[in-house]
C-alpha cells in the first residue's frame, strides 16, 4: 500500500507544512475528556457513537513516539487476540487528537523465532490530506520487547508488565478440490487476506504464472455478482471490489482484478498480493517457482522470496488494478472458445507477476512498503487514459515489489 502524495508544487509543500505544524501543535493542546468511557462494543456492527467517542476521545501517549504507542496499543488488546492474514500481520487502526492512524504488528515467519515483532503506523490519507507521521521499527529485546514462541502457531508478546498472545491463523490442511487445480500446476498453500476473503496460491509450471483460485469451500465473505446480464463468467464482489473468471477449463474462480482505489487507498481491499502462504509453502517451493520465471535471480531471493541483502520482496501480481469496471471489458475475449490452454490463461492473466520494493519489516500499512499507489500491473498512466485490461505487459524481473 502506497503512501505517496504528490507535491509538484509550492502551494502543496506549504499546505503539507501547516497541516503538520497543525496536526503536531494538537498533540499537546488536545483537551481531556471523557467520550471513551462511553465505548460500546457490538460484534459486527459499527457505532456512529464509538466513531464520535474515538475522535474525541484524549490521549496521554506522544504519538510521535514508538515505544509510547507501542505500549498503548498492546496495553489496549485483550490477553489473547487473532492474527488471520497469512503474512501474519496484526492490522490495527487508532485515533489520537483527531487524526486517525493504521498500522500493524507482524510476526514475520523470517524472524519472529529470533524475538523479532516489526512494528508500523501511519496517519491514514485520504484524497484531501496529505501523511504527516510513519513510524517503523523492528522490536526486541533491546527494546524491552520479548517474543516467545508458546506452539507453532502461538507466540507470546511481552513489553513491560503487558503480556498478550497472538494466535496466527493454523491453515494447516486446507487443500483444494482436485478439480480446481490443472495438472500443469502445483498448490503452494491457503491464502488469508486480510479482507477476510481465502483462497488457494497455485503455480502454473507449463505457463509459468501464479494464480489466486478463490477458496469456494470456506465461510463465505462477499457476494458475487455477474458484471452484465449476458456475461455470467465476470464477476464483481460487492464488498471488496475484488474481480473474479469462471474459469471454463476448471472447477474455480480466478481473481483476475482488484479496484485500484482501494489499492491506492492501502486499504483491507487491495488485493492478496502481500499475503502469501508464509507459514504453508514447503521449503524452497516458491522460490523454485519464481526462478522458473526468473533464473536470473537465482543468488538475489531466500526461499520466501525476500531480496538478499536489500529491502524487498518479489511481488505476486496476476491481475489488474481497474478504476472503473468498463475495464473488465477487454476480458470478454477470453469468453473464446477456441482459445487454446495457453492463450486463454494469458488472457486471464493479464498484469502477470512483477516485484515491487516492499520492506521485510513493514507491512502494506508500514513505512518500508512503496509502490502500491504509485503503480500497477501497467506502470503510472499519463491523466485521462485507462489501461488495456487485456494486454499483458511485459515482466523482465528486473524491478522490486
Amino acid at each position: 500500500m502506497q503512501k505517496h502524495i504528490p507535491q509538484s508544487t509550492r502551494g502543496a509543500r506549504r499546505l503539507r507544512y501547516l497541516a503538520v505544524a497543525a496536526a503536531l501543535g494538537a498533540l499537546a493542546a488536545w483537551p481531556a475528556s471523557a467520550e471513551e468511557k462511553a465505548v460500546v462494543t457490538v460484534p459486527g456492527i459499527s457505532l456512529n457513537q464509538n466513531f464520535v467517542a474515538g475522535a474525541r476521545a484524549a490521549r496521554s501517549f506522544n504519538v510521535e513516539d514508538r515505544m509510547e504507542t507501542f505500549e498503548f496499543l498492546l496495553r489496549a488488546l485483550p490477553p489473547k487476540v487473532k492474527v488471520y492474514p497469512t503474512e501474519n500481520y496484526f492490522y490495527f487502526t487508532f485515533k489520537h487528537s483527531g487524526m486517525e492512524y493504521a498500522g500493524n504488528m507482524r510476526l514475520d515467519v523470517g524472524d519472529r523465532d529470533d524475538g523479532v515483532l516489526h512494528f508500523a503506523y501511519f496517519s491514514k490519507t485520504e484524497p484531501w490530506n496529505m501523511e504527516i507521521l510513519s513510524q517503523y521499527k523492528a522490536l526486541n529485546a533491546e527494546d524491552g520487547v520479548k517474543v516467545e514462541k508458546v506452539d507453532d502457531f502461538l507466540y507470546r508478546v511481552t513489553y513491560k508488565d503487558i503480556s498478550v498472545e497472538f494466535q496466527l491463523n493454523d491453515l494447516t490442511g486446507v487443500e483444494p478440490p482436485a478439480a480446481r487445480v490443472a495438472p500443469q500446476e502445483d498448490y503452494l498453500g491457503p491464502v488469508f487476506d486480510e479482507s477476510g476473503v481465502e483462497f488457494y496460491f497455485l503455480f502454473d509450471r507449463e505457463l509459468k504464472q501464479f494464480r489466486f483460485v478463490l477458496n469456494e469451500e470456506g465461510t463465505p465473505s462477499d457476494i458475487l455478482v455477474p458484471y452484465s446480464e449476458d456475461t455470467p463468467v465476470i464477476l464483481v464482489g460487492m464488498r471488496t471490489g475484488f474481480v473474479f473468471f469462471d474459469d471454463r477449463r476448471q472447477d474455480r474462480k480466478l481473481l483476475i482484478g482488484v479496484n485500484r482505489v482501494n489499492v491506492e487507498a492501502n486499504n483491507y481491499f487491495d488485493g492478496p498480493f502481500d499475503q502469501l502462504p508464509d507459514n504453508f509453502m514447503r521449503h524452497g517451493e516458491f522460490k523454485a517457482a519464481i526462478l522458473q520465471k526468473h533464473p536470473s535471480l537465482k543468488d538475489e531471493i531466500d526461499d520466501h522470496g525476500v531480496f538478499i541483502g536489500q529491502d524487498g520482496r518479489f511481488l505476486v501480481n496476476p491481475y489488474i488494478n481497474y478504476y472503473r469496471l468498463n475495464q473488465l471489458d477487454s476480458f470478454y475475449r477470453c469468453i473464446d472458445p477456441n482459445l487454446d490452454r495457453t492463450a486463454y490463461y494469458n488472457c486471464l492473466t493479464a498484469g502477470d507477476d512483477e516485484e515491487r520494493g516492499k520492506g521485510l519489516g513493514a507491512s502494506h500499512n508500514g513505512e518500508d512498503e512503496s509502490g502500491y499507489g504509485d503503480e500497477n500491473a501497467y506502470g503510472d498512466e499519463p491523466a485521462g487514459e485507462e489501461p488495456d485490461a487485456g494486454e499483458e505487459p511485459e515482466d523482465d524481473g528486473s524491478t522490486a515489489r
